[in-house]
């Protein structure tokens, strides 16, 4: 069948089996053909419209294989809502406001929860746990590394605030999981620009450092400008950078040499770390920033950061 004969209302969009079968758009023997793909069970849509990679696809598409009053949550949501921390082929996550039986599938994770009216809303024509649900939700997430990373994102993105999040669960006494997110918003900080910044600062507080300032903006000693820095305790001069892969790139990684020189020469302790150091050398980083800190403190007569500054050096 071309695509100029798949029926106008079937074009793009992931469509139920029953309803299309009942609207007499198409048959079931036609659906087992290959100019169709079935996302769930019971949910297709055409061939040419199918996309891999499209979240949004699978959201539209879940939600149509979930029971009614469903509405998408978790990363999914959170996807939605601009900030992604998907991995490729990860699940949509679904909320499920009762208990339902509904069999398992490939790329769909229900959640059976509470969802009351005011935590969810419609964007761009799905069901969606509002920010603050859907932060509350991942806020209280058994990692306590993956909440933070996802707080961190959602307060980066400003869709919502700490106290939005502390109201909502002051809110919701005695839902699961909420002494996990209260010491979540303890540690949680909108400067975060990636998680990989996020699990750096929380290597370095959890190894009983003081918390440091993030996306702290350095200067030298007249007040120029040197450029903004991840992570750095400005009382100190001590600046803590998490060296990604778009480092590698030869214009980035010019600009970073330039920057690096130039808070050597204004007297900045700069420590650089990358991947392999958060994931395989932990110990070594919190080592690294506790010798920092001490020869620092020293020099300056024994003043310790509050991590808290955002002035001057």
């Amino acid at each position: 069948m071309a695509r100029s004969a798949v029926p106008r209302e079937l074009r793009a969009m992931p469509f139920r089996r029953r309803d299309a079968v009942a609207a007499g758009l198409v048959t079931p023997a036609r659906l087992l053909g290959p100019h169709w793909r079935r996302l769930y069970h019971g949910v297709y849509i055409e061939a040419d419209a199918f996309a891999q990679h499209d979240h949004r696809m699978w959201c539209e598409a879940a939600l149509l294989a979930a029971p009614p009053g469903s509405a998408v949550g978790g990363l999914s949501a959170a996807c939605l809502w601009s900030v992604d921390l998907l991995a490729s082929g990860d699940p949509v996550t679904v909320i499920v406001p009762r208990p339902h039986h509904l069999r398992a599938q490939p790329r769909l994770r229900l959640i059976h929860a509470d969802l009351p009216a005011p935590d969810v809303e419609r964007f761009a024509g799905l069901l969606v746990t509002t920010p603050v649900r859907t932060a509350f939700d991942l806020g209280r997430g058994a990692d306590r590394t993956a909440s933070v990373i996802a707080v961190d994102a959602m307060l980066q993105r400003r869709l919502v605030t700490p106290g939005e999040i502390a109201a909502l669960a002051d809110r919701r006494p005695g839902w699961p999981g909420l002494a996990r997110l209260r010491e979540v918003l303890r540690v949680a900080d909108g400067g975060a620009a990636s998680p990989m910044e996020t699990r750096l600062r929380l290597l370095i507080v959890d190894g009983g450092l003081p918390r440091p300032v993030t996306q702290y903006v350095a200067r030298d000693r007249d007040g120029r400008l040197i450029g903004r820095v991840d992570l750095a305790y400005p009382q100190l001069g001590i600046v803590l950078e998490y060296e990604g892969d778009h480092h590698r790139d030869p214009a980035t990684f010019r600009k970073d040499i330039a920057r690096f020189n130039r808070l050597r020469s204004a007297e900045w302790i700069a420590l650089r770390f990358t991947a392999d150091d958060v994931f395989k050398r932990p110990r070594t980083i919190v080592e690294d920033v506790r010798r920092a800190v001490a020869e620092a403190t020293a020099l300056r007569g024994g003043a310790q950061p509050s991590g808290r500054s955002a002035g001057l050096r």
